[in-house]
């Protein structure tokens, strides 16, 4: 009776977002964990991300029937009644921003409800179907995560956060480029605009190896404005020529939906590590020190230009 609910809020996206907000979390902990700090990320976050995928199941419903991938989802096959499904996305997301608002911080609550307005307003509700940049819009409200994490612990949106929040956006897009050309038959029959569908996979395939180059050039940065270690400058460097690899040379080897799985799967496993190294591997300095150093860096380039 109730699996049909919990199907609706894809919980593999809650999983993923879980990962990216509890790395976010343990970065900036530096070791000094708050349990209960972390129990309410994780709950508020989850339960977020848990109504934006269901208001965005109750979107999708007409173009949901068209693609192969999600034509048996629930709301299509009318399990759940659209207005019981509206009624439980709304349940959860104020359970959600409620938890965010008592237990974390001002900042934390306002990137959880940036990235909810962002997926549900923006991306599902028109830049999904009518424009190529909806990767892009939705990759800003796949980057909030981790950032809700980090500034529950500071309180503040520093160097740190902002390094999280571009690292993220910028590995939203060959990952959700990944998905497009795996599912490319559905998402040419959806009529959904994707780079590959509306450009070609060769040229998208460009697009996707300047992104994975600007991704490890973004998560480098951690490592050089001292928020994490040289382990985790050698991990995220790995998994990024490990990831390009398959960009360049797997290309070439297999038919193109195989390699789209295959660039799926290195790109979720990539940010798996990426989030497992920032959890281990942070600088054993003082955040404010590296608040301080960040910002001189900013004021010194700021002087030069």
């Amino acid at each position: 009776m109730y699996r049909p609910y919990l199907k609706i809020t894809k919980p593999g996206i809650i999983g993923g977002n879980l990962v990216a907000a509890i790395g976010g979390v343990l970065l900036a902990s530096q070791g000094n964990i708050d349990w209960l700090l972390l129990l309410a990320v994780c709950t508020g976050t989850s339960l977020i991300v848990a109504s934006g995928c269901v208001f965005n199941n109750v979107i999708d419903k007409d173009i949901d029937r068209l693609m192969k991938r999600t034509c048996e989802r629930e709301l299509v096959k009318n399990v759940i009644p659209v207005s019981h499904a509206l009624i439980w996305a709304t349940v959860l997301g104020l359970s959600g921003f409620y938890i965010l608002s008592q237990f974390t911080t001002t900042v934390a609550l306002q990137f959880g409800v940036l990235g909810f307005v962002v997926y549900v307003g923006l991306y599902s509700l028109y830049y999904k179907r009518k424009s190529v940049y909806g990767t892009l819009i939705g990759g800003l409200s796949g980057a909030c995560p981790p950032v809700i994490g980090y500034c529950a612990v500071t309180g503040h949106f520093d160097a740190g956060a902002a390094i999280l929040f571009v690292t993220f956006c910028i590995w939203q897009l060959p990952h959700s480029y990944a998905i497009a050309i795996y599912r490319f038959d559905d998402y040419k029959a959806a009529s959904i605009p994707v780079l590959p569908v509306e450009v070609g996979i060769a040229r998208a395939r460009l697009h996707i190896i300047a992104y994975i180059i600007a991704f490890a050039v973004a998560a480098l940065a951690l490592n050089y404005l001292g928020y994490a270690g040289s382990w985790y400058a050698l991990g995220v460097g790995l998994v990024s020529l490990h990831w390009l690899y398959i960009a360049k040379v797997g290309y070439q080897k297999v038919p193109d939906a195989q390699w789209g799985k295959q660039m799926l799967l290195c790109s979720i496993a990539n940010i798996m590590v990426f989030c497992l190294l920032i959890s281990l591997d942070f600088s054993a300095g003082d955040l404010s020190e590296n608040y301080q150093a960040s910002n001189t860096v900013v004021s010194t380039l700021l002087e030069r230009s």
